[in-house]
Order: structure tokens, then sequence, then C-alpha cells
């Protein structure tokens, strides 16, 4: 296997929206810049196909009281994502100068030369999410980034992060699709790898990439920050959406109906008929409504937009087109299916990996060098833009200050890296990733689902210790795009033991963490529960939000 080496001072792993203004920004401030993308920056990430939504404070619309906005937002999209008010604070000092870049830039942010909110609130409270036309973001970022020097390296899938101490100095990983080794020595590291989407069985088993967030979320900054040693915290809290059922999408904000019932009647209480100011917020606010309405006997339910007005038909169309509805609603006219005729069914999504790696106001991690942004660190689109730009931001200051290290031919971890890349290629018979990945989501799903409980939660840890062993000995790679997936199955693999040891450890119920053993909420443990890698053993322990 060829071994191609370079040298830059900010390495940014995953192009997508946080990796390419964490380029971007770092770029500006000076540094040289690459960027590793397993798929292709223009296609890449949760804002692949588009956006219609960013989350943003503008004084001149909702006035001066950014903390009350904080706290309605909170009541809505950004209360599932557990993190602390001072992180809020400043993603909402920075996101509205995003927000105006970008329309600077070319995405256009502005509804027909004004700022228009709509959806993610509820009736008659502050609006905030402004709507903006992102289907294009992804090119125009990675066209914004090229304009700075940055160099980008699509196809390229990041294994390990390399270290000096506790300080990151580099990245190992292998082309998607040649027989190459990348070697990257950096003075400082920003991961944006996206979400943790795998780990669960998709709502379509049979078909493992039918994910709103696509085939390739595997949770891979996450389980090469927790190998260095870097701090994750809150595994054991997973989440779930809702939406149109068996073609799985997110965006229910973008539709402009009401969820009901199979006689008609509305599930939730906010509308009682389509309001594009709106939506409707059972979406937002009970997301198992679906799910629930049906093991009740109840279901299913719908998504109801038959009575929606002529213009609100084409004001939904518009922004489904720009949240990336277009292979849905296409296929939903070759077949006939009108949203003004037809209720369209919803879904409670399966569970997807909860968690993030801890980063701080600045986005720095718990290791010198190491910086994270977007799913990885605070979540959503305004998130992974605004803390993306302040990751680059800081990582051009901190290599201004520190000394370059060089990564020596022989350490360890490239060589562990090239040993397993030349074990899987090397097998002539054993599980495929596909085989493999059906095993761990399986496993996953009996034993760490939406029921937990300590007898699951240790059975579950010893059969997925037992599997992982089996695939890191026995997985088959024919190709470099097999290395690839399966280097995702075994990412996937090491984060669902470290969510079994963290979900045993929360001897409470909260949330979708649902234990019977221990089913109230402890309030002594409102905070964060970390987990890092010291001497090669998981240590937890629980910090402050």
């Amino acid at each position: 296997m060829i071994e191609e080496r370079m040298e830059t001072d900010v390495l940014c792993i995953g192009g997508g929206i946080a990796g390419l203004m964490a380029a971007i920004r770092a770029a500006e401030a000076g540094a040289s810049v690459v960027v590793a993308e397993k798929g292709n920056v223009e296609y890449s990430g949760c804002g692949r196909m588009g956006n219609d939504h960013f989350e943003t404070h503008i004084p001149e619309v909702h006035g001066p009281d950014r903390e009350a906005w904080i706290e309605e937002l909170l009541r809505t999209a950004k209360g599932e994502i557990l993190i602390g008010k001072d992180l809020l604070r400043t993603q909402f000092l920075r996101a509205y100068d995003i927000v105006k870049l970008w329309d600077d830039w070319g995405i256009p942010m502005k509804y027909k030369g004004r700022w228009e909110f709509s959806g993610h609130s509820f009736p008659g409270r502050p609006m905030t999410h402004v709507k903006y036309e992102g289907r294009f973001q992804k090119k125009i970022l990675a066209k914004e980034a090229r304009k700075r020097g940055v160099t980008i390296f699509n196809r390229v899938m990041m294994r390990d992060l390399v270290c000096n101490g506790s300080r990151v100095i580099g990245a190992v990983g292998t082309h998607t699709r040649e027989d190459k080794l990348f070697v990257f020595e950096a003075k400082a590291v920003v991961l944006g790898t996206g979400k943790c989407s795998r780990l669960y069985p998709p709502l379509t088993p049979g078909w493992l990439s039918n994910d709103p967030h696509g085939g390739s979320q595997s949770g891979d900054g996450r389980a090469m920050a927790y190998r260095a040693g870097a701090m994750l915290q809150n595994l054991e809290m997973p989440q779930r959406h809702i939406g149109p059922k068996y073609f799985t999408r997110f965006g229910q904000a973008t539709w402009v109906g009401v969820v009901k019932d199979r006689d008609g009647r509305p599930a939730g209480t906010f509308v009682t008929k389509p309001d594009r100011r709106y939506g409707d917020m059972i979406c937002e606010v009970n997301k198992l409504a679906p799910e629930q309405y049906t093991n009740a006997g109840k279901g299913p339910l719908y998504m109801d937009c038959t009575d929606i007005r002529d213009e609100d038909h084409a004001y939904m169309m518009h922004w489904m087109e720009n949240e990336g509805y277009t292979a849905m609603t296409e296929y939903m006219a070759a077949e006939g299916i009108s949203f003004k005729k037809h209720p369209i069914e919803f879904a409670t999504y399966p569970l997807r990996g909860g968690g993030l790696i801890v980063a701080d106001e600045n986005a720095k991690t718990s290791m010198d060098g190491l910086y994270a942004a977007g799913d990885e660190a605070f979540g959503d689109i305004s998130a992974a833009a605004t803390f993306g730009y302040i990751s680059g931001e800081n990582a051009a200051a901190y290599i201004r200050v520190i000394g370059k290290k060089n990564i020596e031919k022989d350490n360890p971890v490239i060589t562990e890296t090239r040993r397993l890349i030349d074990e899987l290629r090397g097998h002539e018979n054993g599980p495929d990733w596909e085989e493999t990945s059906v095993a761990l989501q399986q496993t996953m799903s009996d034993y760490g689902g939406k029921i937990r409980n300590a007898a699951l939660l240790k059975q579950g840890l010893q059969h997925l210790r037992r599997i992982r062993s089996k695939a890191r000995n026995t997985l088959m790679a024919k190709n470099p795009h097999e290395t690839t997936r399966c280097l995702e199955v075994l990412n996937l693999m090491e984060l669902g033991e470290l969510t079994f040891l963290m979900a045993l450890n929360r001897k409470e119920t909260r949330g979708l963490h649902n234990r019977p053993d221990y089913p109230f909420t402890d309030p002594t443990l409102n905070q964060a529960q970390v987990i890092r890698k010291i001497e090669d053993k998981a240590i937890l322990d629980w910090k402050p939000y």
C-alpha cells in the first residue's frame, strides 16, 4: 500500500458544514489548511442535499433580549441536545454574523428580500428559525474554501489521530477508492465528521442507507477522539425523529399541514388547520407520537396537507426543494400521490446514537490541538456553521504559538492502521461489513434500545464485545471501498460498547434512556456523564454542563 504524507497547519477531518466553515476561517487567518472528506465535499454531511432553516437571533426582528430567545429555543428544537447555556450564548452571539456571511457568498438567507421566520415554533411565540435556500450550500462553501487556498482531499477516510503526549499532531487514514495510506502532519486538527446514525437498525432494516443522514454517518470522529484520549459525553442518551414513513427524511417543520389520526382528528393541540408560519409542533414536542398511537391501537398518524391553500402549497414545495426532498416529491408525483389530495403517513424513526465530543465555547476539546464542531460537538446546522467558524478561528490562533511536531515514520498508530487495513484486505473468507452491521444493530436494538435494565445492558455488552472481537479478527474487505465500510463498522462497535457502559452507569430514566429498574429521573444527575480512555481503560465520571 502506497503511503502519502502531507504537512499542513490545520487539518479539518470531515468536509460537511462544520469542516468547510472551519477551513474557510482558518485559511482567512493565514493558516495552510487541508480538508479530508471520505465522500465528496460538495455532496457530503447532513447538509448534503440542502436545508431550509437556520437558528439565529436577529436583534432587529427579535429585540435585544437574547437570553429570553434562547429560553424559547430550548422549548423546541434545541432542547434535546444536552449542552450548557454558555455554549448557546456563544453560538448566538455569532450566528447572525454567519447568516450575513452566507448571504454574501450566495446562499440566499432571505425570502423575497426579507428575513422569513417559520417552523419549529409555537403559535404566538417568538420565532427561532430563519428560512433560507440551502439547496446548493455545500457547493458554495466548497468554492469559498478553495478560493482561500484550502486543499481538499475527497474520498479520504481518516482512521486515527496521531498524538504527542496529550497533544494531537496529525492523523492517519486511507483512500476509499485506491490502495493508499494518508498521513497528515498538522499543528491543529478540527473534527467535523457528523452524527452516529448507523448504530441502530434503520426504519427499513433491509436498506441500510435509508437513513435521513445518509449511509456514511458512523461516528468516526467520536471513535478516533476516544481512542486518542479525548473526552466524550452522554453517549447513552439516544435521539429519535419523525417524518414520512419508509421514505425517511428529516425536515418535519417544512411541511405545512396538521398531524391527524385515522379519523381526521388532530393529534396535537397546537394547530387545527395548516399554517405555514408554524407547521404542526406536535412533531417537535413529541416525536414518539406515531409510535405511541400505533402501540395504543389508534394509529397510524398522517401529515395532512389536504386543506392547504394553493399559495401555501407552492410555498411548501419551494422549501421542500431546498430541504433536499426532491427525490421523495418526484417519486410521489410519478406515483400519482398529491399532498393536496392524500394525507402522508408519518412514523417515529428508530433510535440513533447520542452523545458528543466534549468541547468548550472555543470549540476546543480536552486535548491540546484538537477542536470539534458540528454534530460531533454541538448539533444542528446553525451550530455547525457557527462553531465550525469558531473552531477554525481558534485553531489558527493556536498554531501561531505552538511549534511543529514531526510524526516519526514508525509511529505506532500508523503501524497499527496499516496492519488493520492489510488484515481486512488479506482475509479470503469471513463476514463482510453489511453482515457485521446487521449483527451490531440487532444487538444494540435488543439490549440497549427502547427499554433498558441492568440485566439487558450487561448481556448486550458481553455479546457486543464477543462479536466485536470476532469482527476485528475476521472481517473481510475485497477492495478499498469495502475497507472503508469495515472501518466504519469497527468505529460503530467501539461506540456501541461505550454506550452500554454509560447506560449501565446512568441509574435513572431520562429522555429516551428508559430504565424500568430505575424509573425516576435523578435531579442530582442533571449534568453530563463523560467517558475517556486512560491506559486502555474506559473511565466514567460526571461533570456540570
